[in-house]
C-alpha cells in the first residue's frame, strides 16, 4: 500500500499521541447532552440552558491564532464553531494539551468530544467556548476539503463514482445528501403507519428460495452445500405473501430486498427495495383507490404538499389518477390497435419501428416491448395502465367482463413504472395452466419466464380468498420525491463495477534490486510504485529528490550514496 504524505504524517501523529499516553481510540463512552441543531435553534431563547454543554463530532476546520484558536465541529445535525483558549484548557504551567496536542496533533477529520459553554462572538456567531476536549478518533486519511467562497463551491467532492464507492466520505463532506435518506425513511414509515392502522401484519419471507417466482426476471443462483441443492435469491416475495393469505391473515405486507440478475443503468440496480402487500376480499379497483391514498400521503409527509418538482416536471400526487388500458395506451401513442393483430403481425410492426425483437418473444412479450418503447416516456403525471393481456400476467385473475384480459394495473409516473398490482389469481387449475404456458416460453428461450411452483399451487388448492396485491418500488418512488434522476443517488451503497487497483511492487521486489526497506516509502512517494519504473530512470535526479523526501518523511537513516542509487536503476 502506497501512502500519501498526509497519511504518513497522520500515522506519525497517532504514534506521537500514544507515546504521550493518549489513546487515540478510547473505549469509554463520551456523554453528549446537546447537538449543533439544538444549540442553533434554541440558544437565543434559553441561554441559561447552555452553560454546561457536552458535544461530540468531527473537526471540519481550523483557525489557529497563537494562544487562542477557532475550529468547526460537525455532528449528525449540523455544524458549530468552537473557541479554544490555551489558558482555559491548560490553567497550570503545562500547556502541552493546547500547544502540542491541539495545535500539532489534531487534523481535519478527527473526531473529538468537547465540554464548555455556549456564547455569541463579537461577529454574532453562536459558538462553544471549550473548557475540556478529548480525542475520540484519530483520522488517518485526509478528507476532501470542500471550500465555499462568496456562495461558490470549490474542490467539491462531486464525482459520482467516487461518491457512490465512498458514501461515508460523501455523507461527511456533502451533509445535504443525508436529507435524501431521511426522506426515504419518511416514505417507508408513512406507509408502515397506514398499514398498521388498518391492522395488517408486517412479515418477513425467505430471501433464498428453491424456485424463482412471483415475477418475470432473471435470478441470481447459488448453491446450499448442506442440502446439496440450488437456491435462488428472490426476484419477488409475492408467492410467499399469498401463502399467508391462504393461512388466514386478512392483510400482510413486507418491505424487502429483491435481486434480479439483469442490466444496470440509472433506474436499475441488481438489488432493490420493494413494498408488497396483499389484502383479502379486495380487488384491483379497490387497490387503485388505496394506491392513490398512499401516494398522496407520502408526498404530504415529504413535501407538505402533493405537488413537487421532479426533473423537468411538476408532479401532482393528489388523486384521482388517470386510467388507460395498455392496448388503449399503445393505440393512443402509435395509432395501431395491437389487440387485433396476430403475433407475427405484431412482430412485423416492431421491426418497422426499429425495435430489436426475435422469434422467442410471444405476443405478450412483444406488447410489453412496444409499450416500453412507444408509451412509457409519455406518462408523466401518475397514470394507471390497466387490463393487460392474459399472457403478460401469469399470476393475475382473468377480467370479469373483458375476454383475454386480466385485472392488473401498473402505475407510471415520470415515464417510469413505480407499482404493479392485480386482482390475484386464486383458481388453482387456471394457475397451473398459466405456469405451463410460462414453461413453454422458457423452452423457446425466454430467460425471464416463471418456473412451476407446485407448493404454491398446493396452497391455492386449500383455497385463497379473493385478494388484491401490489408491489411498489421504493427506490424509484424515492427518486421522484427527492428529484433524483439516478437510482444510485437514493441507495446508500449501490452496486459498482470492481474498483481498479493500482499495481504496487512488494517490499520484497524492491529489496531484490538492492533497495533497503527504509527507502521504499520514499521511492513510492516519488512515484516509483513499481520497481520496473526505476529501470532507466535518472539516478542523479532520484538522488537529489530523495534528500527532500527524506526530510519530509522524517527518515533518520543516512542518505544512500549516488553509486547505491545507480545500482537500484540498473
Amino acid at each position: 500500500m502506497v501512502l500519501s504524505e498526509q497519511e504518513i504524517l497522520r500515522r506519525q501523529k497517532r504514534q506521537d499521541l500514544m507515546a504521550m499516553g493518549i489513546d487515540p481510540y478510547p473505549a469509554e463512552l463520551f456523554e453528549v447532552n446537546v447537538t449543533c441543531a439544538d444549540i442553533e435553534k434554541n440558544y437565543e431563547n434559553n441561554k441559561l440552558d447552555y452553560k454546561n454543554v457536552s458535544i461530540a463530532g468531527r473537526l471540519m476546520n481550523f483557525r489557529i491564532m497563537g494562544s487562542a484558536s477557532f475550529a468547526e465541529l460537525q455532528d449528525s445535525t449540523g455544524r458549530i464553531q468552537l473557541y479554544f483558549r490555551r489558558d482555559d484548557l491548560c490553567p497550570g504551567d503545562d500547556k502541552t494539551l493546547y500547544n502540542t496536542v491541539f495545535k500539532k496533533l489534531l487534523d481535519i477529520g478527527d473526531i473529538i468530544g468537547v465540554k464548555g459553554y455556549v456564547f455569541t462572538t463579537q461577529t454574532n456567531e453562536i459558538s462553544i467556548h471549550v473548557t475540556e476536549f478529548k480525542i475520540l478518533n484519530k483520522s488517518l486519511r485526509p478528507l476532501p476539503v470542500v471550500k465555499e467562497v462568496d456562495g461558490k463551491v470549490y474542490d467539491a467532492f462531486s464525482d459520482p463514482e467516487q461518491r457512490y464507492r465512498q458514501r461515508y466520505v460523501d455523507l461527511i463532506v456533502n451533509p445535504h445528501i443525508k436529507d435524501i435518506f431521511i426522506k426515504r425513511a419518511r416514505i417507508i414509515s408513512t406507509m408502515r403507519q397506514m398499514f398498521d392502522e388498518r391492522g395488517w401484519l408486517e412479515v418477513e419471507t425467505p430471501i433464498l428460495q428453491p424456485i424463482h417466482g412471483g415475477a418475470a426476471a432473471r435470478p441470481f443462483k447459488t448453491h446450499h452445500n448442506t442440502l446439496d441443492m440450488p437456491l435462488y435469491m428472490r426476484i419477488a416475495n409475492e408467492l410467499y405473501l399469498k401463502r399467508l393469505i391462504v393461512g388466514g391473515f386478512d392483510g400482510v405486507y413486507e418491505f424487502g430486498k429483491m435481486f434480479r440478475n439483469e442490466g444496470m443503468d440509472r433506474t436499475h440496480n441488481p438489488e432493490f427495495t420493494s413494498l408488497e402487500f396483499y389484502v383479502a376480499y379486495k380487488d384491483y379497483e379497490w387497490m387503485m383507490n388505496i394506491t392513490e391514498e398512499i401516494f398522496e400521503k407520502v408526498a404530504l409527509a415529504v413535501h407538505g404538499t402533493t405537488k413537487f418538482k421532479s426533473g423537468e416536471h411538476e408532479l401532482d400526487f393528489a388523486g384521482p389518477f388517470a386510467r388507460l388500458s395498455i392496448l388503449e395506451a399503445i393505440e393512443k401513442y402509435t395509432g395501431v390497435n395491437v389487440g387485433a393483430l396476430t403475433e407475427e403481425e405484431t412482430r412485423q410492426h416492431c421491426r418497422q419501428w426499429g425495435m430489436e425483437v426475435d422469434d422467442t418473444m410471444g405476443k405478450a412479450k412483444l406488447i410489453d416491448e412496444i409499450f416500453g418503447e412507444k408509451v412509457e416516456d409519455n406518462l408523466i403525471q401518475p397514470t394507471f395502465i390497466i387490463d393487460y393481456p392474459v399472457e403478460m400476467s401469469p399470476l393475475t385473475k382473468k377480467h370479469r367482463s373483458k375476454a383475454d384480459l386480466v385485472e392488473r394495473f401498473e402505475l407510471f409516473v415520470n415515464g417510469k413504472e413505480v407499482a404493479n398490482a392485480y386482482s390475484e389469481l386464486n383458481d388453482p387449475i387456471d394457475q397451473r395452466e398459466r405456469f405451463e404456458e410460462q414453461l413453454k416460453l422458457a423452452e423457446r428461450g425466454d430467460e425471464e419466464a416463471m418456473a412451476m411452483d407446485e407448493d404454491f399451487i398446493r396452497s391455492l388448492e386449500y383455497g385463497m380468498p379473493p385478494t388484491a396485491g401490489i408491489g411498489i418500488g421504493i427506490d424509484r418512488l424515492t427518486m421522484m420525491l427527492t428529484d433524483n434522476a439516478s437510482i444510485q443517488e437514493v441507495l446508500f451503497f449501490p452496486q459498482m463495477r470492481p474498483e481498479k487497483k493500482q499495481e504496487v511492487s512488494t517490499d520484497a521486489d524492491y529489496e531484490a534490486i538492492g533497495v533497503p526497506t527504509v527507502w521504499i516509502p520514499a521511492l513510492q512517494k516519488m512515484g516509483f510504485v513499481m520497481t520496473e519504473q526505476l529501470k532507466g530512470a535518472n539516478p542523479n535526479k532520484i538522488f537529489n529528490d530523495l534528500g527532500g523526501v527524506r526530510k519530509k518523511l522524517k527518515i533518520e537513516e543516512k542518505m544512500p550514496t549516488l553509486d547505491e542509487v545507480k545500482a537500484w536503476v540498473g
